[in-house]
């Protein structure tokens, strides 16, 4: 049946309604590299950015405190952490929230889209949210008693001409009055605030590169998923990392100049092993993973970078997706002489005092062996590195 388009002031009061709901968002999983599109998404729909709400990161604690008795069975414990982070949302009492926003995000945004075959998301990652809903309604209903929505909408951020259409049909009940085509505008916006903030850290990444090179100085490259920033499944390695006085770097946000991508990998192109310099397909065949593909990437780069002197793995206790990736990345950055360190069962049980060995460990060695591995990287690669022009 035809519905007539909402008057003036039906839109007023929809505007209006809008802007009086808060949102919860766990600060879980692939959020930690697309909370920027959701900002821009949300804010575009008329949803005041004050009342967007994250919550804390992953904790003992906040797991004791939220979590208990909503356990779901999963091996993954980033997985299993949700529980924590959806308890803490649904028990805030002075900035009650209205809806618990919680993605199924199909896929991911990458730099390397178009030069792999996809982005997808691991399958238990995305399927998350329903999994541990479970949790919260195998007794009683969690969200109804708080009087909050679920809402889960399937979405595939590395697809963008679908999005608006999976975000409308995943949203319009929930968001009073919201059309397809606000929807397409909202998600234009998502990937510019999203695309803004990533070419910032990408710039700030360049900046400590030629910081090193002007300083002849080594920094440390991580390779992890996006959730490992998070200090309660990272354990802050990074961190600890730092203080010793040395640079660190994502593997998520390397430059992607194009001076300095055909700098380190024009050779391979003219050799005929790789297409582009964001072709991985002469170390990864199956390019489907988007974290997965970055990290294999990130290993190409740091075996080619003079200054990363070191790189420092960090995974999941029996994470299936990263477990096929340990031996091809380690062998890519120790056959260039750049030193490798291993953190790859991580969990909420990792000892303190290990951990803390460990870092001191690969401090030692790279004051012991970082200005030897720089000068032989560098006495290897193509003259001219951009970086030195700075």
């Amino acid at each position: 049946m035809f519905q007539s388009a909402p008057t003036e002031a039906e839109r007023a009061e929809q505007r209006q309604a809008r802007a009086k709901l808060r949102i919860g968002i766990p600060r879980v999983l692939n959020i930690w590299s697309t909370h920027q599109f959701w900002f821009g998404f949300l804010e575009a729909l008329g949803i005041d950015p004050r009342r967007i709400e994250f919550s804390s990161d992953t904790s003992d604690e906040q797991s004791r405190t939220y979590a208990k008795g909503r356990g779901t069975v999963d091996c993954c414990y980033p997985v299993k952490c949700i529980s924590g982070h959806y308890g803490e949302l649904l028990a805030r009492s002075k900035r009650k929230i209205d809806i618990l926003f919680s993605p199924m995000i199909h896929s991911v945004p990458s730099y390397l889209d178009g030069h792999v075959d996809a982005s997808l998301t691991c399958p238990r990652v995305m399927a998350a949210s329903e999994n541990i809903k479970a949790g919260f309604i195998k007794e009683r209903d969690a969200f109804a008693e708080a009087r909050v929505l679920h809402l889960t909408p399937f979405v595939s951020l590395a697809d963008p001409p679908v999005v608006p259409k999976q975000l409308y049909e995943g949203m319009r009940e929930a968001i009073p009055g919201l059309t397809l085509a606000e929807t397409t505008h909202a998600v234009d916006m998502g990937y510019r605030t999203l695309n803004a903030y990533n070419q910032r850290l990408r710039a700030k990444a360049r900046e400590i590169l030629e910081w090193c090179a002007r300083e002849q100085r080594p920094c440390i490259l991580v390779l992890a998923r996006p959730y490992h920033m998070d200090p309660g499944i990272g354990h802050e390695i990074e961190v600890d990392l730092q203080a010793h006085g040395y640079p660190v770097l994502w593997a998520q946000y390397l430059p992607t100049d194009p001076d300095l991508l055909h700098w380190m990998f024009d050779p391979d192109i003219a050799e005929g092993h790789i297409r582009s310099p964001l072709d991985i397909r002469d170390v990864w065949k199956s390019s489907y993973s988007g974290n997965t593909n970055e990290i294999m990437w990130g290993a190409k780069v740091a075996a080619r970078m003079p200054w990363i002197a070191a790189v420092v793995r960090l995974a999941s206790y029996e994470c299936g997706m990263d477990q096929p990736t340990y031996s091809p990345v380690q062998s890519i950055v120790e056959r260039s002489g750049t030193l490798f360190f291993s953190f790859q069962d991580l969990d909420s049980t990792k000892p303190a005092g290990s951990v803390k060995i460990r870092v001191e460990t690969v401090a030692h060695y790279l004051a012991k062996q970082g200005a030897d591995i720089i000068a032989k990287k560098l006495a290897a690669s193509p003259p001219d590195c951009p970086l030195l022009k700075a």
